[in-house]
C-alpha cells in the first residue's frame, strides 16, 4: 500500500452491501434462487457470485451468463428483484458495529454518503429497515449512474457536497469500490467483511486495508487532523 501524506478528509463514502449491511450471505442465496426459477443454465459456483456482487444486478448476471440472449438476463434479473422484495430483503441488518461508527463520524463533524450497486428502491427499503437513512448527506444508486467502477457516482456526489475528490474518502468491501475510488482520485480503504479477500483488494492499491467497518474511526483518526464542522 502506499504512503502518503495525511489528508484531512472532509467527506466518507460508503459502499452499503457488505460494508455496512451483513447482507453478502442473502445476496449470493437470492441469486441461486433465481437462477433455479429461470432455470436455462447451470449454476455458477458460489465463490463466482460473491466475486462478482458490487457491479449491480444486471452487469454480475449477464457476467456469469456471457452467452445469454437479452430476453434470459431481463427474466433473470426481474426473477431475483422479486424473490428479493418478497424474502431475501428480510435477513439485511447492519453490521454490529456499523450505526456506531457511522454516528460516530457524523459527530466527528464528517460529511458522510453512499454509494451503493442497489438499486434506489433496495436502498430505500434497507434504509426503512435499519433506520439509519438519515445520517448520510447524499447517496447514489446503480440505477442513477453508470455502474462502478466508473467514477459518476462518487464524482456527483462530491459536486453535489461541494467537496473535492481529494478531500473525500471510498470505503468499501470490493474491488469495484476501490477501482472507482482511484478514477474518480479519491484515496479509498478496503473492507474484508465482504465479498472481496485481501488479496483481490490489495491488488487496487487502495490506502489500508480493514478487517470492518469499526476499524475506521481509529484508522482516520491515527492519519488525520479532525475535520472542519460540516457545514
Amino acid at each position: 500500500m502506499p504512503a502518503s501524506t495525511p489528508t484531512p478528509y472532509r467527506l466518507v463514502v460508503f459502499d452499503w452491501d457488505g460494508t455496512l449491511a451483513d447482507s453478502i450471505p442473502a445476496i449470493v442465496d437470492c441469486t441461486h434462487a433465481a437462477l433455479a426459477v429461470v432455470d436455462r443454465f447451470p449454476l455458477p459456483p458460489l465463490a463466482a457470485i460473491r466475486g462478482a456482487i458490487g457491479l449491480g444486478l444486471r452487469d454480475s448476471l449477464a457476467q456469469f451468463f456471457p452467452e445469454a440472449d437479452e430476453e434470459f438476463i431481463t427474466a433473470l434479473t426481474a426473477a431475483y428483484r422479486e424473490l428479493w422484495l418478497g424474502t431475501y430483503r428480510e435477513r439485511i441488518t447492519l453490521f454490529p458495529s456499523a450505526r456506531a461508527t457511522v454516528e460516530s463520524l457524523a459527530a466527528a463533524g464528517y460529511l458522510l454518503a453512499v454509494a451503493t450497486a442497489k438499486s434506489r428502491r433496495g436502498l430505500e427499503a434497507d434504509f426503512a429497515a435499519t433506520g439509519i437513512g438519515p445520517l448520510f448527506r447524499a447517496t447514489r444508486s446503480g440505477d442513477e449512474a453508470p455502474p462502478k467502477p466508473h467514477p459518476e457516482m462518487l464524482l456527483s456526489l462530491c459536486a453535489e457536497l461541494g467537496i473535492p475528490p481529494g478531500e473525500a474518502l471510498m470505503v468499501g468491501d470490493t474491488s469495484f469500490d476501490l477501482e472507482m475510488a482511484r478514477a474518480a482520485g479519491m484515496a479509498a480503504v478496503g473492507l474484508l467483511s465482504g465479498a472481496h479477500g485481501r488479496e483481490r483488494l490489495a491488488a487496487s492499491d487502495p490506502a489500508a486495508i480493514l478487517d470492518g467497518v469499526a476499524e475506521l474511526p481509529d484508522w482516520l483518526a491515527a492519519r488525520t487532523a479532525r475535520p472542519a464542522a460540516a457545514g
